[in-house]
């Protein structure tokens, strides 16, 4: 691919929008450098996918929206997310900023970090620096660059080490002006020991074209467990092209739960680095495409560490004439002796018009390991509505109660009972529209 990258923004500007924020001068210098890298690279090669056809150039400008003095404040968009969180630990970012943080006082007396990032790089400076684009590297292609060149608002989350947080944390990202800029960073490091459940909901409402280009990288420290869960729910108007990454220590644990209910084209690339001896993943993607969408999604596991085990189950839905394309990459190094890599992706299809397609990759440079993938793509059995509808089920109930059960091996298994039935209500909503 060999589109021209256009830069949504001089150097100049950028560089005036860093000093106007307070940022120090490493990151105004990050940005930049990202920004020149982004002019002499093409974007992201996808299986299958002309994302270069999509709308990937409308970042629109920097905008700071106003705080909320409280969370009456927050518009109704996200009022069902937010409900009860008076006294939790919530960031709310609103188009290119954070209008909204709160740390639990007993959270931040045991010396950890939850604040958005553009706070985080003036208060935290030296901690942020040593993880900020280093899992996601700015000269991987033109959207990566892109991204460490213009990111704003965002999460930091700092774990201290031995540090055992039972309630998960929230961030809610909202965007509802077409005009601005809205490149969150996520960046979650758990240190030795640690433990912490992170949920996010991205939402949008508007009506003109937009763009997500987001970026999430998680550090797993030694012994660390993280699990991260995210839902996606962006409107038909806005491309959302997402890139996670993971780094696991030794023994540590990282487990991804993305639930990726957007109504516009969608790319998503979910990866974990099984760096240390005795890390382990587990990755739980389901998906709903409507209409028109175009989707891509990607789960990844790469192997280093000795013993090493990974799973990564994806089930996606398409109605309507929605296409997707499903990858799932186990990558096995050379010396990740006895890791088990092991992989799931199945695609159910609604319409003729429905098109999936599910591509298992195993990759393996090493003997001594175990890998096993499943793939499946498929029209939903009319043996199985034709018995439903026999026992005086309409064709519509037994159609949702196969799909149901489709899903069901996926978000049975997620652990965070709000997160799961939100999903569940997600997912009713897709496809009764």
């Amino acid at each position: 691919m060999t589109t021209q990258t256009i830069l949504p923004v001089d150097a100049e500007r950028l560089s005036e929008l860093s000093h106007s924020s307070g940022e120090p001068g490493w990151l105004k210098e990050s940005r930049l450098k990202a920004l020149e890298l982004a002019a002499t690279l093409t974007l992201p090669k996808l299986e299958k996918t002309r994302i270069d056809r999509w709308n990937v150039n409308n970042y629109g400008s920097y905008k700071a929206s106003e705080p909320f003095a409280s969370l009456s404040d927050a518009p109704a968009s996200i009022s069902s997310l937010i409900k009860d969180q008076e006294e939790g630990s919530l960031i709310i970012q609103r188009n290119s900023g954070a209008v909204y943080t709160r740390i639990a006082p007993e959270l931040a007396e045991q010396g950890v970090i939850f604040t958005d990032l553009q706070t985080a790089v003036k208060e935290h400076g030296d901690l942020v620096q040593r993880y900020l684009h280093k899992a996601i590297q700015p000269d991987e292609h033109s959207i990566a660059a892109l991204h460490a060149a213009l990111w704003n608002g965002g999460v930091f989350l700092y774990v201290p080490k031995n540090v055992v947080i039972e309630t998960p944390l929230q961030a809610v990202l909202l965007t509802d002006d077409a005009e601005a800029t809205f490149v969150p960073h996520i960046l979650v490091v758990a240190d030795t020991n640690s433990s912490v459940t992170y949920v996010d909901n991205y939402v949008s409402d508007k009506e003109e074209a937009g763009l997500h280009n987001g970026a999430v990288e998680v550090f797993v420290g030694a012994g660390a467990k993280v699990r991260y869960a995210t839902v996606h729910q962006l409107g038909v108007d806005t491309t959302d092209v997402t890139y996670r990454r993971a780094v696991v220590e030794n023994d540590g644990v990282i487990e991804w739960i993305v639930g990726e209910m957007n109504y516009g084209d969608t790319a998503s690339d979910t990866k974990s680095v099984l760096k240390g001896n005795g890390s382990s993943s587990d990755a739980k993607v389901i998906a709903v495409g409507t209409g028109s969408q175009k989707l891509n999604y990607t789960t990844q596991a790469q192997h280093f560490g000795k013993s090493t085990p990974s799973d990564m189950i994806t089930r996606a839905v398409m109605r309507d004439s929605a296409t997707s394309i499903i990858n799932g990459i186990t990558k096995i190094e050379k010396g990740a002796t006895r890791a088990d890599g092991q992989q799931t992706e199945k695609v159910l299809m609604l319409s003729p018009k429905a098109r999936g397609d599910a591509n298992p990759i195993l990759l393996i440079d090493e003997d001594d390991v175990t890998a096993g993938h499943a793939a499946s793509v498929g029209q939903v059995n009319h043996e199985q509505v034709f018995y439903l509808m026999s026992r005086g089920i309409t064709r519509h109930d037994a159609e949702t109660l196969i799909i149901y059960g489709f899903l069901a091996p996926v978000v049975s298994q997620i652990p965070l009972e709000g997160l799961r039935n939100q999903l569940q209500s997600l997912v009713e909503r897709k496809l009764v529209q």
